[in-house]
């Protein structure tokens, strides 16, 4: 027995130190390659200058059936949080009007970081290098007491653009992939070779990895971990040049990273450096469900001057 115990031993040690080389690690790149931003220097918009009438076009033209398909999630006090956010909700019945018809009303109080919470949309604003946002604005040089004066979320304007899904969780025959397993630049490429699509330039790019399942059920792991893409993945990700990537968990990137030196890369790589939007917490099981892998999306984030983000309700029109 000892020998078969000592080579198990080794097997789990080789299988372990593998998954360790496996993973790219990241460092950030100095202000001169990333600065000023690609769209131009002072541009706040990043990826969002992909919205244009021939996006528009382009998406509609993939509209047959008008079947929508919602992609966000019911906000509510059971959602999920991470950290100490919150979401408390206060119903007013404010008074009855005395004229004859009896008109009543109600109104409520929301306590909540509004565009951090729920299925969200992180701006530019919410992520740093150092001191410094995308296009290599400082912070201490646009932050207020009532928001920020640069990349602000109201600057990203209504999105609608050509959708894909990119199924991992189909790819890997899983209902919902390992709690902390991160998506390749190869997963990505076999799944969309298995789709039979490819990427375009303007993309909205949605990845499924079964996570949502957890929503509003087991909130404690689905904020401990999840699995989602890498390093590796995410650098593919921005050479295709999309306007947003997206998934059914809540950093899209693969948490914790398998380099435990480095904190979320992929929030860097995709915000700071390279101006893409993350969409996060996705409501993707009826999407994969029915396979339905390319489509027009639809989403417009709030008007909400000087924040970092917003809670937004895309949809799915096939």
């Amino acid at each position: 027995m000892r020998p078969v115990v000592i080579l198990s031993v080794i097997a789990v040690v080789v299988g372990s130190t593998s998954v360790a080389s496996h993973a790219q690690s990241w460092r950030p790149p100095a202000e001169n390659q990333r600065c000023p931003s690609k769209w131009g220097a002072g541009d706040e918009r990043g990826s969002g200058n992909h919205m244009k009438p021939e996006t528009v076009l382009r998406a509609t033209r993939l509209i047959r059936t008008g079947e929508v398909i919602d992609i966000a999630h019911v906000l509510s006090a059971s959602m999920p949080f991470f950290g100490t956010r919150r979401f408390d909700v206060h119903t007013k019945r404010t008074f009855m009007n005395q004229p004859s018809n009896r008109r009543g009303s109600n109104e409520e109080v929301l306590i909540s970081e509004i565009g951090q919470v729920g299925t969200q949309l992180d701006g530019f604003a919410h992520q740093t290098i150092e001191d410094k946002v995308y296009n290599c604005f400082k912070v201490d040089d646009i932050a207020t007491r009532g928001g920020f004066t640069k990349v602000g979320i109201e600057k990203v304007g209504s999105l609608i653009t050509r959708g894909v899904l990119i199924d991992i969780a189909g790819l890997k025959g899983v209902d919902t992939l390992p709690d902390t397993y991160e998506i390749t630049a190869q997963d990505l490429q076999q799944a969309l070779q298995r789709q039979n699509l490819s990427l375009q330039a303007g993309d909205a790019v949605i990845i499924h990895t079964g996570w949502g399942k957890l929503w509003a059920k087991d909130n404690a792991r689905y904020v401990k971990s999840c699995p989602g893409i890498g390093v590796g993945a995410a650098e593919w990700l921005a050479k295709q040049d999309p306007m947003l990537v997206g998934s059914d968990n809540w950093p899209v990137e693969v948490a914790p990273n398998p380099d435990r030196e480095v904190s979320l890369p992929v929030h860097q790589i995709m915000l700071v450096v390279n101006g893409i939007h993350l969409l996060e917490n996705l409501k993707l099981d009826e999407l994969a469900a029915k396979r339905v892998h390319e489509f027009a999306f639809i989403m417009q984030p709030l008007k909400l001057q000087g924040f970092s983000g917003s809670t937004v309700a895309p949809i799915a029109v096939r």
